[in-house]
C-alpha cells in the first residue's frame, strides 16, 4: 500500500509536468509560426518601401536635371561673349560636381569656348575629346528636332592609369532674341549624378547604382556593407533621348511594432517560467534576504542623508516639519528636536520677512505646484547671522502614490556669492586690460595707415619748395596751384584715416555711400605713378565699361586699394633683371560680376558684386609666407609693420566681401577683392 500511495502522489505530478511540457511545445510552434509570418510581412512592407524610395530618388534627380537645365539657359544670357562666358561657366562648374565639361559650339556644332571641372584633373588628357563627337552631335541633332534639351547615349570614357567614368552628353539649344545662337553641350558623369543628385544622409547603408536595360552596370555609387540578403528595387529615369535604369538596394531589415510583439511575448514567457521555477525552489530564502537587504537599504540611506553637506527637510500637507538632516541641522543652528514638529512660520525667517515668506509659503503650498528649478531666500541662524540659500522643492509619495507632503534640498549660497564676487572683480579687471590693448592697437594702426598720406605730404611740399626756388616766371602758376591742392587733399585723408581707423578699433558700422570704381582709382592714382615712376614700373588700368558704384567706407578701401598696389611695386625689385623683359607692370582692374544667391517666386535672385584685382610679377609667395600672410605683425620687410594685408582682408570682410590671392602668369601675385555693388544699381 506504501508503493501504491507513492505511485499515486507522483501521478498528478508527472501529469502537471507533462502538461507543461505541451503547454510550451505549443508556444514554440506558435511563436515559430509568428516569426515566419512577421518577416513575410516585413519583407513586403520593406520592399514596397524601397520601391517607393527608390521612385522618389528619380524623381528628385529628374527635378535635379531640370534645375541644371534652367541654369544653364541663363548662363549665356548673361555672358553673350566667349570672354564673359568662362568665368560664370567655371562657377557654374564648381557649383555642380555632376558636371565634368562646358562647352558652347555655333550652329554648325564648331567649339567656341569650353570649361572642364576643377575637381577632376585630366579627364581628357588621355583621348582627345573628339571622339566622343559623335555622341554630341547626336544630342545636338536631338535637341534641335526637340527645340529643347536632348540627352545622349551613356559611354564608357578611359582615363589614365587604367581608370575611366561613364559618362553622359547633354545638349540645349541657345536662342538669343529669337534666332539660334549655337548650343550649350555639358558633359554629365553618371558617379557625379549618382553622388551629387541624391540626399546623402538617406543613403547610408544602402547600394545606388545606374544599370541599363539589359542590366549591365554603368555606375556604381554604393554597395551594401556586409554578405546579408539585400533587397533591390529598380525605377526608370527617362530621359529626352535617353533612358537610365537606378537600382537601389538595401539590407534585409527587421523592424517594427510586429517583431516587437514577439520580442516581448518571448520575454514574457522566458522571464515567467524562471519566476515559477525560481519561487518553487527559494521563496523562503528570498523573503530573508529581501527583509535584510530592506534594513541594509534603510542604513545605507540614514548614513547617506546625515553626510550630505545639502540640508534636506520634509514637511507633511500642512506645512508641520516631520524630518531634516544634521546638515540642515548645522545650517540653521538648531537641533532636530527644536525642529521637527514645528509649523508656520519657521524659526529660521528674518523677523521682517515672515509676513512675505508665510503668504508666499501658504500660496505654494495651496496650489501645490512647485519650481523645479528651485527659487532663492535668506535664512536666518540661531545667532542672528543671515545667509543665502537655494531652496529645491519636489512632492513627497508614498509606496501607494498618494502625496504625503513635500521634500526640499536647501543649498548654502554663502561660498557661491563670494566667488561670483571675485569672478566680477576678474571681469572687471579684464575690460580695463582690452581697453589699454585697444590703445595700443589703435596707435598701430594710426603709425601704419598715416604713413602712407604723410609721405605724400612731405612728397608734394618738396616739388612746391622746388617750384618757389625757381626763378620768376620759371614756372607756371597752376603747377604750384595743383601741389597746394594735393596737399590739401593728403591732409583731409589724413583725418578721415584717424576717424577711419578709430572706428575700426571700436568695431562699429563706418559709413558707407556709393562711390564709383573710377573714383576710387582717381583718388590713389597720382601716389601710384609717383613711386610707379620712381621704379620705373609701367601702371595699367582696367575698368569694365558700365561698372556701377560700390557701397563701401570710401577712405577705408582707398587704403585697401594703395596697400595692395603699394606691396606689388616693392615685390618687383630695381635689382631684379628678370622683369626687364616687359614683365616690370602692375596691373588694376575692376570687372563686375553677377552671382545667384537663391530662388524666389519670380525666379532666381542676383547679386551683383564689383571685383579689384591688383596684379605684379614680382617673385610670388612661398608656402610658409602664404601660412602666416595675413597675421598681423608679420613681414618680410625690415621697415614693415605687418599690419597691412590683416586691415585689407577685415575691412574687406566688414563690407561683406572676401580677399584672396593666387600666383599669377608667368610669375608674381594677383590679389583680389569683392564688394557689394550700390543697390540703386541695380536693374
Amino acid at each position: 500500500m506504501v508503493g501504491g500511495q507513492a505511485t499515486e502522489r507522483t501521478d498528478p505530478s508527472t501529469r502537471r509536468w507533462s502538461l507543461w511540457a505541451a503547454l510550451v511545445l505549443l508556444v514554440l510552434v506558435l511563436l515559430v509560426v509568428l516569426v515566419f509570418l512577421a518577416r513575410e510581412y516585413e519583407e513586403g512592407r520593406d520592399q514596397q518601401a524601397l520601391e517607393q524610395e527608390s521612385a522618389a530618388l528619380v524623381s528628385d534627380m529628374r527635378n535635379a536635371l531640370l534645375r541644371n537645365v534652367q541654369t544653364l539657359q541663363s548662363l549665356n544670357s548673361v555672358a553673350p561673349t566667349a570672354d564673359s562666358w568662362n568665368a560664370p561657366a567655371a562657377e557654374l562648374l564648381s557649383q555642380h560636381r555632376e558636371l565634368v565639361r562646358l562647352e558652347w559650339r555655333d550652329t554648325a556644332q564648331r567649339l567656341i569656348s569650353h570649361r572642364d571641372t576643377p575637381y577632376l584633373s585630366d579627364v581628357f588628357g588621355y583621348l582627345d575629346r573628339t571622339r566622343a563627337v559623335a555622341d554630341v552631335k547626336l544630342a545636338c541633332d536631338n535637341a534641335q528636332r526637340l527645340s529643347g534639351p536632348a540627352y545622349s547615349s551613356s559611354y564608357f570614357w578611359p582615363m589614365r592609369d587604367g581608370l575611366g567614368m561613364e559618362l553622359m552628353e547633354m545638349c540645349l539649344p541657345v536662342v538669343r532674341s529669337g534666332v539660334a545662337n549655337g548650343f550649350l553641350v555639358a558633359t554629365y558623369s553618371l558617379p557625379g549624378m549618382l553622388s551629387e543628385l541624391t540626399k546623402r544622409d538617406e543613403l547610408r547603408s544602402r547600394g545606388l547604382s545606374f544599370n541599363d536595360a539589359d542590366g549591365t552596370r554603368l555606375a556604381l555609387h554604393r554597395i551594401v556593407p556586409g554578405t546579408r540578403r539585400t533587397l533591390s528595387a529598380n525605377a526608370v529615369l527617362e530621359l529626352p533621348g535617353h533612358t537610365l535604369i537606378l537600382q537601389l538596394q538595401s539590407p534585409r531589415l527587421v523592424g517594427g511594432l510586429f517583431p516587437n510583439v514577439l520580442t516581448a511575448v518571448v520575454s514574457a514567457l522566458s522571464l515567467a517560467l524562471l519566476a515559477v521555477l525560481a519561487l518553487l525552489a527559494r521563496d523562503t530564502r528570498l523573503r530573508q534576504r529581501a527583509e535584510q537587504e530592506v534594513g541594509d537599504a534603510l542604513a545605507f540611506r540614514k548614513a547617506m542623508e546625515d553626510s550630505l553637506v545639502t540640508g534636506l527637510r520634509a514637511r507633511d500637507m500642512t506645512g508641520r516639519i516631520t524630518y531634516v538632516n544634521p546638515a540642515f541641522c548645522e545650517m540653521v543652528g538648531l537641533s532636530a528636536e527644536q525642529l521637527i514638529g514645528t509649523g508656520l512660520p519657521a524659526p529660521w525667517w528674518p523677523p521682517e520677512l515672515v509676513d512675505e515668506y508665510q503668504q508666499r509659503q501658504l500660496v505654494r503650498l495651496a496650489g501645490q505646484t512647485l519650481p523645479r528649478e528651485g527659487y532663492e531666500s535668506v535664512f536666518q541662524r540661531s545667532d542672528g547671522k543671515r545667509f543665502p540659500v537655494l531652496i529645491i522643492e519636489a512632492p513627497l509619495i508614498d509606496a501607494h502614490g498618494k502625496q504625503t507632503g513635500f521634500m526640499s534640498a536647501i543649498l548654502d549660497l554663502t561660498e557661491q556669492r563670494r566667488v561670483e564676487d571675485l569672478n566680477r572683480t576678474s571681469q572687471e579687471r579684464l575690460q580695463a586690460t582690452a581697453r589699454l590693448a585697444t590703445v595700443g592697437e589703435m596707435a598701430s594702426l594710426l603709425s601704419h595707415e598715416l604713413n602712407q598720406p604723410l609721405a605724400a605730404i612731405s612728397s608734394y611740399a618738396s616739388g612746391a619748395i622746388n617750384l618757389l626756388d625757381q626763378p620768376p616766371g620759371a614756372f607756371h602758376q597752376a603747377d604750384l596751384s595743383q601741389a597746394m591742392r594735393r596737399i590739401s587733399e593728403q591732409a583731409e585723408r589724413a583725418g578721415r584715416v584717424i576717424k577711419s581707423v578709430a572706428d575700426f578699433v571700436r568695431r562699429r558700422e563706418h559709413v558707407r555711400e556709393a562711390v564709383s570704381p573710377h573714383t576710387l582709382i582717381d583718388a590713389i592714382q597720382p601716389l601710384l605713378v609717383l613711386q610707379a615712376k620712381k621704379q620705373g614700373i609701367q601702371l595699367h588700368i582696367g575698368i569694365a565699361p558700365g561698372c556701377p558704384p560700390v557701397q563701401c567706407d570710401r577712405t577705408m578701401v582707398e587704403q585697401v586699394l594703395l596697400n595692395l598696389a603699394r606691396n606689388g611695386m616693392q615685390a618687383m625689385a630695381l635689382d631684379d633683371l628678370s622683369l626687364d623683359k616687359g614683365l616690370r607692370v602692375l596691373r588694376i582692374a575692376v570687372l563686375q560680376t553677377r552671382l545667384h544667391s537663391g530662388r524666389r517666386s519670380g525666379g532666381e535672385q542676383q547679386k551683383e558684386w564689383i571685383t579689384f584685382e591688383v596684379s605684379d610679377h614680382g617673385l610670388g609667395l612661398s608656402t610658409e609666407v602664404q601660412e602666416k600672410l595675413f597675421t598681423p605683425f608679420f613681414t618680410t620687410r625690415a621697415e614693415g609693420m605687418g599690419l597691412g594685408l590683416s586691415l585689407c582682408r577685415t575691412v574687406i570682410e566688414q563690407h561683406g566681401g572676401a580677399l584672396t590671392y593666387e600666383p599669377n602668369q608667368p610669375r608674381g601675385t594677383v590679389f583680389r577683392f569683392t564688394l557689394p555693388a550700390h543697390l540703386s544699381s541695380r536693374s
